[in-house]
């Protein structure tokens, strides 16, 4: 099968924005996507595109993929919706990557966009509840704060994580997103400010979730034939990898890990033949601080009982020994569920390409991108490595 390349990404801004049409902030990820590529592009040039949506509100649920492509031009090609919850856009670049790999294309444009803040309190909560196990958990009342407040509660019990180790992920992510331009909560906070925050669902407080958010991310991704019509310093796909579970958490055998992210690290690790030591960054899940904890064992890059002092320790900001989430992560960048898999690429592409600005890492030749469906349903990994391959890792 033939390698495939990013050659270009880009986003909107994140954030509230009761201006814009999820037309417009596609139109806005696009363009930028197309701007950041080296060589420039046209849009006659992109054989297929790809659109994770979940459709908060209801806004266009059919058709949501036609309805934003021909709204930048893109007349005629094949577009596909895909709908995997938070991990939706994740899944849209894995399918773009399926595409060029087979060889049914050569470009191709995968994406993801999210209106959220336009609807009451109580829709959000019902939308955010479909992405969950309907029955016995969204209708019984449960929301999705509750579900991972579960999980907080069971990794305290197990492995004695605390609170203010679940606070230092809020910490170093809104550090990380005061750098980042397109943040949503781009400001910095202290220990105190999240340690003291109002509780949400015990343990978890409003500095342990992230924000409902409006936005746009768009990957262009290319075929080792076309590769170099592009650009001259191409990244690899190095590795695709995804899982999948059981909707409900109360039909897992574990509270404490996502076995579907396990699934996709593994599959994504073989894929690409190396493994977490070879990593340079990670951009992963952090709807919830207990789900950044989580990823760092489940994507291998601690035992489970080491992740809060992993974070505390520092060892996972920008100056540490694995930086996680420099964009700030879902925390402080935002979350617009379709959009955020693919917005974690668009830094993934940022960082590898030394255009990440003040959260610019020192020369990272390998990153990871890590995306969750709901509490676990669903999980997507991608590994990209700068080059043509095989020097990277």
């Amino acid at each position: 099968m033939r390698d495939a390349y990013l050659i270009g990404a880009g986003q909107s801004d994140y954030g509230s924005f009761p201006g814009e049409s999820y037309r417009s902030l596609f139109a806005t990820a696009f363009e930028n996507a197309c701007d950041s590529v080296p060589d420039g592009i046209e849009t006659e040039d992109v054989d297929e595109a790809v659109v994770g949506t979940l459709g908060v509100g209801g806004r266009q649920l059919g058709l949501s993929g036609p309805a934003v492509t021909e709204h930048v031009g893109l007349h005629g090609i094949p577009v596909t919706r895909v709908e995997n919850a938070c991990a939706a856009s994740g899944y849209s670049v894995r399918q773009g990557v399926q595409a060029i790999r087979s060889g049914m294309a050569d470009v191709v444009l995968a994406s993801g966009v999210e209106i959220m803040t336009d609807v009451s309190g109580d829709a959000v909560r019902y939308w955010l509840g479909v992405s969950g196990e309907t029955e016995w958990e969204r209708l019984s009342g449960t929301t999705f704060a509750g579900v991972y407040a579960q999980m907080a509660s069971r990794h305290m019990q197990e492995y004695g994580t605390t609170r203010e180790e679940l606070s230092h992920v809020a910490v170093k992510n809104h550090e990380n997103g005061a750098k980042n331009p397109h943040a949503q909560l781009g400001f910095e906070c202290s220990l105190e400010d999240a340690m003291d925050a109002p509780t949400v669902a015990d343990p978890l407080n409003l500095y342990h979730c992230c924000p409902t958010t409006d936005g746009a991310a768009a990957v262009l991704l290319a075929s080792e034939d076309v590769v170099e019509n592009y650009t001259d310093d191409p990244i690899r796909v190095a590795g695709v990898g995804a899982g999948s579970d059981r909707v409900g958490l109360f039909q897992r055998d574990t509270y404490t890990e996502v076995p579907a992210s396990q699934y996709a690290a593994d599959r994504a690790y073989e894929m690409a033949g190396y493994g977490p030591d070879d990593l340079d960054f990670a951009e992963v899940h952090d709807c919830f601080a207990i789900a950044e904890l989580m990823a760092y064992s489940d994507l291998g890059l601690c035992e489970p009982e080491e992740a809060g002092e992993f974070v505390a320790s520092g060892k996972t900001k920008r100056d540490g020994e694995m930086p996680v989430n420099t964009s700030g992560g879902l925390k402080s960048k935002g979350h617009p569920i379709g959009a955020t898999g693919a917005g974690q690429v668009v830094e993934a592409f940022k960082q590898l390409s030394g255009d990440a600005g003040e959260r610019q890492l020192d020369d990272p030749q390998v990153g990871l991108t890590h995306n969750v469906g709901g509490s676990g349903g669903a999980a997507v990994v991608h590994l990209f490595e700068k080059g043509l391959g095989g020097d990277a890792a």
